[in-house]
């Protein structure tokens, strides 16, 4: 159990039989009346976000929470199979699982969190940045970097981004993996 003041960022609760994750917190005391937390919560389940008050001293149960590095294998229908990095023991987890996994490659390393106290996979974080090689798209023309415009493009696992029209097939992009954006161009 911990009080409720204690809550940062990544703190992990059980609350109505829910697993949430804090992800953001606000200490808040008023003129009039008790100081209280304002928390944002996302759920690991569905991803539903969840705005709540907790009053200064309000106990919560916690949930110890253990982050490990995993390397992506292969793909076995929805699952994926991934392999401890410590320990080499594999597990499938599922796609709905692993947050940006249409950017996820062979031997990719993520990050895994699992329950320590039930040892089961609550989710599965990939890097924030990945570079990937764009496959195909339309072919850009020299001095196209004035306007803010974008094209699509298809990288070498198969997800589809905009990108600007200076990038060409074979080019490596660097990928926001929470949003699916264009970051910048790497040079090989």
């Amino acid at each position: 159990m911990i009080n409720s003041q204690d809550i940062k960022i990544g703190t992990a609760i059980r609350m109505d039989g829910k697993l949430y994750f804090c992800i953001d917190f606000l200490h808040v005391k008023p003129g009039k009346g008790n100081t209280f937390m304002r928390t944002k919560l996302k759920d690991v389940v569905d991803g539903y976000v969840l705005e709540r008050r907790f009053n200064i001293g309000e106990k919560l149960e916690d949930v110890r929470v253990e982050r490990r590095p995993y390397q992506y294998l292969y793909q076995e229908g929805n699952e994926y199979v991934f392999m401890n990095q410590e320990t080499f023991e594999q597990v499938n987890i599922s796609g709905d699982q692993i947050n940006g996994v249409a950017f996820m490659k062979e031997g990719m390393n993520l990050e895994v969190v699992t329950d320590a106290s039930t040892e089961t996979i609550l989710f599965a974080d990939m890097p924030v940045k990945v570079v990937l090689a764009v496959t195909y798209t339309e072919p850009g023309l020299k001095g196209d970097t004035a306007t803010n415009t974008t094209k699509p493009a298809t990288l070498e696992t198969g997800a589809e981004i905009r990108v600007p029209l200076f990038i060409n097939e074979g080019e490596l992009v660097e990928v926001d993996t929470r949003d699916g954006s264009y970051v910048g161009r790497v040079k090989a």
